[in-house]
This record gives C-alpha cells, structure tokens and sequence, in this order.
C-alpha cells in the first residue's frame, strides 16, 4: 500500500505485543511488522528496562498502527474508538465475542434506529470499538478511527474537523448530522455524525452534551509521517497553536481540541531501525531531549557528527 501518512499510536501498559496479535488474528489483511525493543539510551526520561518491547508496528485490513508500551500514565477512554464496518450480523457477533471478552459494553449489542446490529465496548485493554452492520452502504474504510468531542469541547467537533481538513492534503468533509430538537440529553445543532477524510484516510467525529468522566488523552495520538522538516514545522505550528504547551516533548503535542499528534521524520524510523546499535543509542539519545524534532541535528547524531 502507499505510505500512511497518519498513523494512530496506541499507549499500553506492557500489552502492546499481545494486543498487536490478538488484534491481527481478527481482521483479514493484517500482519504484525516491526518490533522495536527500548536500550539504554533515555532510561532517565523513559524509565523502561532495556530489552522491554518499545513499539509494535501493525496492520488491521492494511491499515498501520503502531502499540507503545509507554507505563501507566494513560488510559485508554471512549473518546476516540474504532467503528469496525460490518457486512452482516453475524460479522457484527463474531467481532463483539472476540473483542468484548474481558472487557465491557459501552452500548450493549443490538437493534439501533441507525443499524440492525450494532454495540460499543471497551476490550480488555480499555480500548474502545463501535461494531456495526453498514446495510445497504458500502464502507470505503473497514475500520474507521472515530473521535467524540465531550465536555468543555462539546460544540466544537465541526470547527474541528474543518480545521484539521485545511491541514492536511487529500482531505474532505461529508454531510453533518446534529441533533434535531428534543433529542435530549444532546443540545441541537451539535454533531451526531459526521465523515471526514484526511490524507485520503477515513475519520469520524461526534459530540455528547451528557456529562462524561473522561476526555481525550495522550493514550491513542496521531502519528504524522513528514518527508521534511517544513512539513514537521508546518504542522508542528499549525497543530500546536493554542495547544497545552506542556505536553509537547519528543515530537508529541496537543492541540486546542485535546488530541495528541506525533509530528515525525520519515527517516527516524530508518535509523532506530539500524543494526548498529551505537548510532541508534546516539539518535535516541538525540530525539529525546528534543521538543519539535529537527531532521538534521537528529542525522548529525546518527552519524556521530555533532554542532558546535
């Protein structure tokens, strides 16, 4: 397939190579990739033991993800889940079994006014999926990463979606379905549904007015791919401006939403990749100890060149 320009990364406490294969043994079209192990390099900032599983690269019906075993310090929550588009009820059934095991109903399984079969569930990594039977519509995406925008961002969800669309090349919005009068607990006018696409990549965003515990985290961010470092500027700024400052390190920020992206180079994952184990502890080291990630001083660090 063509590069995947944005990737979601997903936050494990240790399970991500055990998600990775239960999640591959359930979609058609998937494999997992590569599997990179942490080293000694940026223990004081990371905390992991060297050797542990570091990141798990994966398909699902040929689409990339990549699982992070990055510790506790996030949680997996509704706010964003993946609708698994169904052909049949059965279908529906066979992934609700397999995935619900250990976990919980979000909205339990069965007749909805918008599909004859459909349910929510947290799985038993408390992540989120909607499962649903499509009808009559052919589904151009079997999985579909869908955002849901709660509490002080409730009501935003479209200024959302479109700003995200201006950012990004190959991009475009659907029809917006809100809330009509009366649909309480949800306010009309706010979004029920609505389709967008970025980079040619199927997303889709909702709103609930209803009180939530949760909003979006740092554990399921968007990874970026950039070619060069005028791309990871461009979204660098555009995506970070009235962000929470504080979250940005290492490539990773937040934006005025509350979702997290991952602005990185290309060619990052070709050098942590290497065989030479002293040029991949030099440019962790680097990447590290970074906030935007800078191309050359990070190719500088690979080849053992350094600035003065």
């Amino acid at each position: 397939m063509d590069r995947q320009t944005i990737v979601p990364n997903l936050w494990f406490d240790g399970q991500a190579e055990e998600a990775a294969k239960l999640y591959t043994s359930l979609f058609r079209n998937s494999r997992i990739g590569g599997v990179r192990r942490y080293g000694k390099a940026g223990f004081e900032i990371h905390g992991q033991p060297e050797g542990r599983v570091m990141t798990v690269e994966f398909e699902l019906e040929g689409r990339k993800f990549v699982g992070l075993n990055g510790g506790p310090h996030f949680k997996f929550t509704p706010s964003i889940s993946f609708l698994i588009a169904c052909g049949s009820k059965e279908e529906v059934d066979s992934f609700w079994g397999s995935l619900s095991a250990g976990g919980g109903a979000l909205m339990e399984l069965g007749e909805y006014p918008f599909s004859e079969r459909y349910g929510w569930m947290q799985d038993r990594y408390g992540l989120s999926w909607q499962v649903m039977t499509m009808g009559s519509l052919a589904a151009a995406q079997k999985i579909t990463p869908t955002l849901m925008y709660v509490g002080d961002v409730c009501g935003r969800a479209e200024e959302a979606v479109r700003f995200y669309a201006s950012l990004f090349s190959g991009s475009s919005v659907g029809d917006i379905l809100r809330y009509g009068k009366g649909e309480e607990p949800d306010r009309e006018g706010t979004v029920k549904h609505v389709e967008f696409t970025l980079e040619g990549q199927g997303f889709a965003a909702m709103e609930s007015a209803y009180p939530r515990q949760f909003s979006f985290n740092e554990a399921i961010s968007f990874l970026v791919g950039c070619e060069t470092q005028g791309e990871i500027d461009r979204f660098w700024d555009k995506l970070g401006e009235g962000g929470d400052p504080r979250a940005r390190q290492c490539g990773w920020l937040k934006d005025k939403f509350g979702v997290s992206w991952q602005i990185v180079p290309n060619i990052l994952d070709e050098m942590i990749g290497d065989p030479d184990p002293s040029k991949v502890e030099r440019v962790t080291n680097a990447f590290l100890r970074m906030t935007k990630l800078e191309i050359e001083p990070l190719i500088e660090a690979f080849q053992g060149r350094f600035s003065s």
